[in-house]
């Protein structure tokens, strides 16, 4: 199955257009202290033209409900995004899909993983990668979206060798700390989907 592509951390109307044109199935929008960091009114501005088949994801950070909910309110997301443990006290609406955080070196104890879940480094947006080798266990027992660290020159071998359900990226497709760059999202696409074609021809 091909992997689901993230393009995460979006700011301005040209990425996230560039973004869903060259086949991004979701875009993210940072709610939490970041670089990348936009209001909900103008995360609702920019994505207000988004066809309905890519899920606009809201990426927070331990929230309060208020601060969720405000959220919620103007921006309308089909996701929400923020870590596990969150999701105990956050109050989120039937329709609205949940993306936990999980964070290596900090599994949560026992055998169960949410059906589908993030798996990163330990600071979001860092650029760090995660432990392949780990990731691949983990991506074996859930929908796996792989973070930390993806470009465009490693987005191949994450692929092949973790074989998650999606892979999400940001730093990596920026000039700039916070600048998406156009020709980076249309690559990093492109290279996943190069490598999904070749492990499903792997397969016949």
């Amino acid at each position: 199955m091909m992997p689901l592509v993230k393009i995460c951390g979006l700011t301005d109307r040209i990425s996230v257009m560039v973004a869903v044109d060259a086949g991004a199935d979701a875009i993210g929008f940072v709610f939490a202290e970041s670089v990348r960091r936009v209001s909900a009114q103008h995360a609702a501005g920019i994505s207000a033209h988004v066809p309905q088949r890519v899920k606009k994801v809201a990426v927070m950070m331990h929230p309060s409900n208020d601060e969720w909910q405000k959220v919620r309110t103007s921006f309308q997301p089909d996701v929400l995004q923020t870590d596990l443990a969150d999701f105990d006290y956050l109050e989120v609406p039937e329709g609205i899909e949940k993306w936990p955080v999980m964070r290596e070196g900090a599994m949560p104890a026992g055998d169960a993983l949410p059906e589908i879940f993030v798996y990163e480094g330990r600071a979001s947006g860092s650029g760090e990668t995660v432990n392949w080798q780990l990731a691949a266990q983990l991506a074996k027992r859930g929908k796996m979206i792989l973070a930390g660290g993806l470009s465009i020159a490693n987005v191949p071998a994450a692929i092949k060798q973790v074989a998650p359900f999606g892979v999400d990226v940001s730093s990596g497709v920026e000039s700039a700390p916070g600048k998406k760059e156009s020709t980076r999202i249309q690559a990093f696409i492109n290279a996943v989907r190069a490598a999904g074609s070749a492990i499903e021809e792997e397969k016949v």
